[in-house]
């Protein structure tokens, strides 16, 4: 298994000098979020997911979860790393004060969480879901069940879930059949299953918390009928604590193809206990809040399991020794050279790179305006970052776990027959990563998502916010001596952009399948897009950098050269992407169903 180092020099370029994060902190009035305790968070943390949860990962994938008569035990060693995680206050370091957090901004909180994440996916499947639960009640709970339940989760007591499939219906809830019938003291009784709940049950914490979708008797048809309800796995007692045992059982647990220390749940309730959260049959608003936060974090997978493969694959490629450069031996020394210095090795490294600093840039240049969406106290700022929010999210879920698995490949790949050995670890990262394109909503319904919902449902709004902003980048930049030719490709594919947009909407005004054809491909036209801008931020730095000496040289060369790979190895494929977009959606519907039959 790649050892993996948290790549502290990288995030210090985006935190310090890309995004300021010290600058946006002070405007946002997060103080203690000062410079040296970002720094001191940073090496702690990267201390914690190196040494604690580093060597966990092929250990826990080889053991797995266990499961017996409804008792689920984590691997060897996660449950006593969950204990010094919450010792160590990393679990409640984005948390609300009033409820024992230390209130530090979300976005520092998504920097560990990538730590975590790259270090042991399985294992950050836990406090994760945990996270969003969190923020759900937060964001909708009565302030009884903010003081019954956040204070519980933010020690990490508790940790929690959110239970939304069933065995017919993954992506279209208005058909759940789990029902909530309404009880005297005015909870309610819980009846169905729910399939493929990760950390559903496990022995980690004293409680687990169910946030359930289920169905009044009198609910109206479809999704316009679903309430969300609170349903722990153990009642709280008078004094708050975890009391009688609830009516929710493990069934099961999946056998998986990767993640497998996650223990993905087959939960069946049984008349359990639930309390209301939010409105009665607004449940699915109160879930989004929850799922929007899941949706970050698993697009965030792609990065995470990217670098740690990367990482693997460059130490390889500097050892591994096969054949001669094309043009010359590079280690005389040695029967042959390192496969680094082949330019098919290199093409596959500087993917890897691009995406991977690609990938970690978008991640905090969204994280900036969750921090504005949470922290600004001006109405039309925290207005504005939720369009944001709403366009980039679906993007940032789908665009980074594709690349996050060609980037695994890669790794993989890089190997060559060594990557397909267990021992090696680079196969289990891409077993890891194969899930993030399908949960938290398959990618076909994150572009469907962007396109439908948020764009065209928007008549452009959401998209013409985020093009304004590359728009005045590329206006200020249009002069610079080095960057001029890339500012020139970026502004003439945000033109483009809106161009294509108009030509999809006025397609689907004839026929709404354009509309799913398109999606798809559109959605990864618009990330390759804004990672070009995040790249040419990141170039802009670097660039400056080293005309001022302030930088460390070596590595704002490297930026610049990997800039440089993204813009003519990478960027290219839009053509590809816009030229399917633009082929309609007839190829696709002309085939009858019956023909697809063997």
């Amino acid at each position: 298994m790649p050892e993996y180092k948290a790549p502290l020099r990288d995030m210090r370029f985006l935190i310090d000098h890309v995004f300021d994060f010290h600058a946006h902190y002070l405007a946002l009035g997060a103080t203690d979020a000062s410079p040296d305790m970002v720094g001191a968070i940073l090496e702690e943390g990267a201390k914690f997911c190196e040494q604690v949860l580093s060597p966990l990962n092929r250990s826990g994938d080889e053991e797995g979860c266990h499961f017996d008569n409804g008792v689920v035990t984590t691997p060897q060693g996660f449950k006593q790393a969950f204990a010094q995680y919450v010792e160590g206050g990393w679990h409640g370091l984005a948390a609300d004060p009033a409820y024992g957090g230390q209130g530090l901004p979300l976005s520092l909180g998504l920097v560990i969480s990538e730590m975590i994440g790259s270090s042991n996916t399985s294992w950050g499947m836990y406090p994760g879901l945990t996270h969003g639960a969190m923020s759900a009640i937060h964001a909708h709970g009565t302030e009884e069940q903010k003081n019954t339940y956040l204070r519980k989760l933010t020690e990490g007591r508790w940790t929690g879930t959110m239970c939304l499939t069933e065995a017919h219906c993954g992506t279209d809830l208005g058909i759940i059949k789990t029902r909530a019938v309404p009880r005297a003291d005015g909870s309610y009784g819980i009846t169905g299953s729910k399939i493929f709940i990760s950390a559903g049950e496990h022995d980690m914490s004293e409680n687990i918390v169910h946030l359930v979708l289920a169905k009044l008797p009198d609910a109206p048809a479809g999704t316009k009928g679903i309430s969300l309800f609170i349903v722990p796995k153990f009642l709280p007692d008078a004094a708050g604590d975890a009391g009688g045992r609830n009516g929710v059982h493990c069934g099961s647990i999946e056998h998986k193809m990767g993640i497998k220390a996650s223990a993905t749940c087959v939960l069946n309730f049984d008349d359990a206990q639930g309390f209301l959260i939010g409105e009665a049959n607004k449940g699915l608003n109160c879930m989004f809040t929850m799922m929007n936060h899941a949706r970050l974090g698993t697009g965030m997978q792609g990065l995470c399991l990217g670098e740690t493969s990367f990482q693997g694959a460059v130490r390889y490629a500097n050892d591994r020794l096969q054949m001669r450069a094309l043009t010359g031996p590079k280690a005389p020394d040695k029967v042959a050279d390192p496969i680094i210095v082949h330019p098919d090795v290199r093409r596959m490294l500087l993917t890897m790179k691009a995406f991977n600093e690609g990938n970690r840039a978008l991640t905090y240049f969204t994280a900036q305006w969750l921090d504005v969406a949470h922290l600004s106290g001006d109405a039309t700022q925290r207005q504005d970052a939720e369009d944001l929010l709403a366009f980039l999210t679906p993007i940032c879920k789908a665009f980074m776990t594709e690349t996050g698995l060609e980037v695994t490949n890669h790794g993989m790949q890089v190997f060559g027959g060594h990557g397909f050995i267990r021992e090696w670890g680079m196969e289990q990262l891409v077993r890891d990563c194969r899930i993030a394109p399908i949960y938290e909503g398959t990618n076909g319904i994150q572009a469907l998502d962007l396109l439908g919902r948020k764009v065209l449902g928007s008549q452009g709004k959401l998209l013409r916010g985020f093009t304004k902003i590359v728009h005045k980048f590329c206006a200020a930049n249009a002069g610079h001596p080095q960057l001029k030719e890339y500012v020139a490709q970026l502004d003439g594919l945000n033109r483009q952009w809106g161009e294509l947009t108009t030509q999809v909407g006025m397609a689907a005004m004839k026929n709404p399948d354009e509309v799913g054809a398109a999606a798809l491909d559109y959605l990864m036209y618009s990330g390759y897009i804004i990672l070009a801008y995040l790249w040419l931020r990141m170039a802009l730095v670097a660039q400056a950098q080293l005309a001022d000496g302030s930088g460390d040289a070596e590595y704002c060369q490297g930026k610049l050269a990997t800039c440089e790979f993204y813009f003519k190895r990478l960027l290219p494929r839009t053509t590809t992407h816009r030229a399917a977009v633009e082929a309609g959606s007839e190829c696709l519907m002309r085939l009858p169903a019956e023909l697809f039959a063997l």
